[in-house]
């Protein structure tokens, strides 16, 4: 028994065959757009590579976009603390430097990837350095500095004097006539 064509996939043939229609009197820059968009789709497909899943040019997990370590800065009692996570990276590929006001922590990260499937080789490399830089809070004493790079974790200690104690604001709703309870105004 055959399917006979309801309202939704007439509506979908009649878009697909306006995609297809040679750019003329109707042209619209987001078909084109989407036309464009299909094309490159079938033909990373074609040359092996689907866009589902891993990206094709590096393992899963990684990026080809601008990459900048995670880092997370806290005080306890009295030592600050800042830690960035280094996945990938030795010990050799880290610089860091510091001053009075700041921590700049930066590197190399370098991946090679090679495979060998169904009859074909492939080798990719990657390379992209990053520079992370921390303000530091006043009151931190970075002449006393210390690092550790350990599993992919760089953290770096040193003394500071204790947090300022603050107060929590009540914030209050202003009115519309100008006045606020409790104002004078």
């Amino acid at each position: 028994m055959a399917d006979k064509p309801n309202a939704l996939t007439s509506t979908r043939e009649e878009n697909r065959r306006e995609l297809r229609r040679p750019w003329g009197s109707d042209w619209s820059p987001f078909r084109a757009l989407h036309r464009m968009a299909d094309e490159m789709d079938r033909m990373i497909e074609d040359a092996g590579f689907s866009r589902r899943g891993a990206r094709p040019f590096w393992r899963e997990g990684e990026s080809s976009d601008i990459w900048a370590p995670q880092v997370e800065v806290f005080q306890r009692n009295n030592e600050l603390t800042v830690r960035a996570d280094l996945p990938g990276l030795k010990r050799d590929d880290i610089k860091v430097d510091i001053t009075d006001n700041e921590i700049c922590i930066q590197g190399e990260r370098k991946h090679e990837h090679e495979e060998e499937r169904d009859g074909y080789y492939r080798s990719e490399r990657g390379y992209g350095s990053f520079s992370r830089t921390i303000p530091l809070p006043e009151g931190a004493m970075t002449d006393q500095a210390k690092a550790k790079f350990k599993d992919g974790v760089l953290e770096v200690t040193m003394p500071a004097l204790p947090a300022s104690k603050g107060r929590r604001l009540e914030i209050s709703d202003a009115t519309s006539s100008g006045t606020e309870r409790g104002s004078n105004l």
